[in-house]
This record gives C-alpha cells, sequence and structure tokens, in this order.
C-alpha cells in the first residue's frame, strides 16, 4: 500500500467577514518536496472576484491528473514497444453536469498528441498502447467519471 498527500492552506484576510460568503476562494496546495500551487474555486462556480481565475481549480486538476496518468503510462508502454517518442500533448476537458440532483465531473476526454522521432506505429498499436495506458492508469481506475482517449494522429513526415 502506498500515501500520498498534499497539504491544503486557506487562510482569511483580516478585512474578510466571511459570514457574508465574500471571502477569496484563494489558497495554496503544497507537494512533497516543496512545490507549491497556487488555487482556487473555478470562477464557473464561485465568481471572480472570489476566485482567483488565474489560480489552478480542483476541476482542472482532476482532468490534469488523469491527463497525466494516462500519459505516463502510455509512455512507458511506448518505450517498452520500442517505440521512440518526441513529444506527448493532451488538450483535455472535462465536461461537468448535475444528475441525479449531484454536480460532478462526468466525462473526461483525452486528446493525445504523440509525435514520434523515427517510424510511427500503426493505428492498431497505437489503440492498444492507449487502451493498455487506461486500464493501468490509478486514476481512471478510481473514479466513476468516463474517461475517453481520442487520439489526435499526425500525418508522418518522411
Amino acid at each position: 500500500m502506498s500515501s500520498f498527500g498534499a497539504e491544503v492552506i486557506w487562510k482569511r484576510k483580516e478585512s474578510e467577514v466571511f459570514t457574508d460568503r465574500r471571502y477569496s476562494r484563494g489558497h495554496v496546495w503544497r507537494f512533497d518536496g516543496g512545490v507549491e500551487v497556487p488555487a482556487s474555486s473555478s470562477p464557473h462556480v464561485v465568481p471572480v472576484p472570489y476566485s482567483l481565475a488565474e489560480n489552478v481549480d480542483p476541476e482542472e486538476a482532476f482532468v490534469a491528473a488523469l491527463s497525466s496518468c494516462h500519459m505516463l503510462f502510455f509512455l512507458h508502454f511506448a518505450s517498452d514497444a520500442g517505440l521512440l517518442i518526441d513529444a506527448y500533448n493532451d488538450d483535455a476537458t472535462g465536461i461537468m453536469e448535475t444528475l441525479d440532483g449531484k454536480t460532478m465531473i462526468t466525462k473526461v476526454t483525452l486528446k493525445p498528441k504523440v509525435t514520434y522521432g523515427g517510424t510511427a506505429p500503426d493505428v492498431v498499436l497505437e489503440d492498444q498502447l492507449h487502451h493498455r495506458a487506461h486500464e493501468a492508469c490509478f486514476l481512471a481506475n478510481s473514479v466513476k467519471t468516463e474517461v475517453v482517449t481520442e487520439p489526435v494522429r499526425q500525418t508522418q513526415v518522411l
């Protein structure tokens, strides 16, 4: 068994009443190794100025975490298959909606674009690698959210 953690830090500004709900949702995520990420509620959920649009919100982090997990397993399996990958870019999106009175991220679509150094695999092998990555991703295995992979195909330059 492994354990993972993060410290989440928020402090009310002295000028904020708090009970009027007019307080900043800005806070910090601190991870092992000392990395700090400015975070906030989403401006889609709590309006600016109480949300800080420039900070990462939990919904964005959820999508990024699923994308990152998939990518790391894809790179691992591609390396095992002897493929040379020069770049991996995913323009992932999450859809939030309310179902049965609960608001949730119901679907995350990963759109990985892989740039190969040398010969790219055929579509069948690339899809198999994405499938294996999805099946192995700890986070995709941990959520009810539908996670879909739609690879962006690149034409190979000769």
